[in-house]
């Protein structure tokens, strides 16, 4: 009797979660590390040859190209500073990204996010009375509260309607950009001041002083902008979140498996609704970042995201949806945002910077799924082995996971 209740599972909150964790370690058995390193560096060589072809055949020189993107994105302190004002966006919409897949609510719907969270920012930068440091975080949590609800309206539909999450964020971009395109075209809203008889743009004034998120040096030296230590705090925030604490332990469980989830206590529903609405609001916050530093005209303006979210999600996808490795990752795609506008000097379309982009993906995501199938199938093809006598209690519990699975 006594051995009997000393196998027993714990009772209370540690039961499901210890149930879980078993359930986790059979979902999710991992890829050999050397052998997805080997394919990502083969994979990657072969992307670069084929993105020096492509240059070649369009009439370019890829030497002058490579050279190029170098001068406009590495070269000087200058063109550095350049580069990390977009790695800031890049990164905070990747973190989300990070998060939503991570429950296995996928959000497609950052590029609409981004411009929802620079409305809300200009709003509050235009319309509140606040001294400086009050007004810029008024801008950045305006941004965050209403592009995470605007992406909550997706997990509401989810709930309550059954309309598919990936579906909804898209649509939903287009009428975001609608909706901004209204704000900047309406007096009464967020449209600029008439000066005497000239015409009027559609966009706003621009952001006051106040509102502006300072940088750290001074030009020609190498300039930090605030918005880039954010985005790095929020990345190190929520990648010990996922690793560390019971949130992201049942936040990785519910993306793997639902019903796992459901068995181990899991509130399925609102934990991916959480998640969906934290992607949408870190994306407001980088709509924020273009709107409050240095990377734009500090205005809002229709055309003003400028690809960043589903730039953003591409960085999530080539960093595994692990928030800590988004930082190099979004460090690579600001380098190539940087250097592709020195590309019409050499005579290469900058279209091809996102062809180079398309491939690096490519490159870094289809490794692990190949190698991983590989793996599957050469498991199912292997005999079935017999397994030792288990003590009862853990012969049951391992039936009932395997059921689960």
């Amino acid at each position: 009797m006594a051995a009997s209740t000393a196998a027993a599972p714990p009772a209370g909150p540690s039961g499901p979660d210890a149930t879980g964790r078993r359930l986790l370690r059979r979902l999710n058995p991992g890829v050999g590390g050397w052998q997805v390193a080997a394919a990502t560096a083969a994979t990657v060589a072969v992307a670069l040859a084929l993105s020096a072809l492509l240059i070649a055949v369009t009439g370019g020189s890829p030497t002058a190209s490579a050279k190029a993107m170098y001068q406009g994105s590495m070269a000087s302190p200058a063109a550095w500073s350049t580069s990390l004002l977009y790695v800031a966006p890049l990164l905070l919409v990747a973190v989300g990204a990070c998060v939503s897949a991570r429950s296995g609510f996928f959000n497609i719907g950052q590029e609409g996010q981004v411009l929802i969270g620079a409305l809300f920012g200009a709003w509050a930068g235009l319309r509140l009375a606040l001294p400086g440091p009050l007004l810029v975080v008024s801008v950045l949590a305006a941004a965050l509260v209403g592009a995470g609800a605007w992406a909550g309206l997706s997990a509401l539909m989810y709930r309550f309607r059954g309309v598919n999450v990936v579906v909804s964020t898209m649509l939903m971009t287009f009428l975001a950009q609608q909706l901004v395109s209204f704000a900047v075209n309406t007096p009464w809203l967020l449209q600029e001041s008439r000066l005497g008889r000239g015409t009027l743009s559609p966009q706003s004034n621009p952001l006051p002083e106040g509102a502006r998120i300072d940088s750290l040096g001074e030009y020609p030296n190498l300039q930090i902008n605030g918005g880039l230590v954010l985005a790095i705090v929020v990345a190190v925030v929520f990648s010990l979140a996922l690793a560390r604490t019971r949130w992201g332990f049942r936040l990785t469980m519910t993306g793997l498996s639902p019903a796992a989830a459901r068995h181990a206590g899991v509130r399925v529903g609102a934990l991916g609704g959480m998640a969906l609405a934290i992607s949408g609001g870190l994306a407001g916050l980088a709509g924020a970042l273009l709107l409050a530093s240095p990377v734009g005209t500090n205005r809002l303006q229709p055309g003003m995201s400028l690809n960043i979210g589903w730039d953003g999600l591409l960085v999530a996808l080539v960093a595994r949806n692990n928030p800590l490795l988004a930082v190099p990752v979004a460090v690579l795609f600001g380098v190539l945002r940087a250097g592709g506008s020195f590309l019409a000097a050499t005579g290469v379309p900058p279209f091809l910077v996102d062809v180079v982009k398309a491939l690096l993906v490519l490159a870094f995501v289809a490794p692990p799924v190949v190698i991983g199938m590989l793996r599957k199938r050469r498991r199912a093809g292997e005999p079935a082995t017999t397994t030792p006598a288990t003590d009862p209690a853990v012969s049951k519990q391992d039936a009932m996971e395997g059921s689960l699975a």
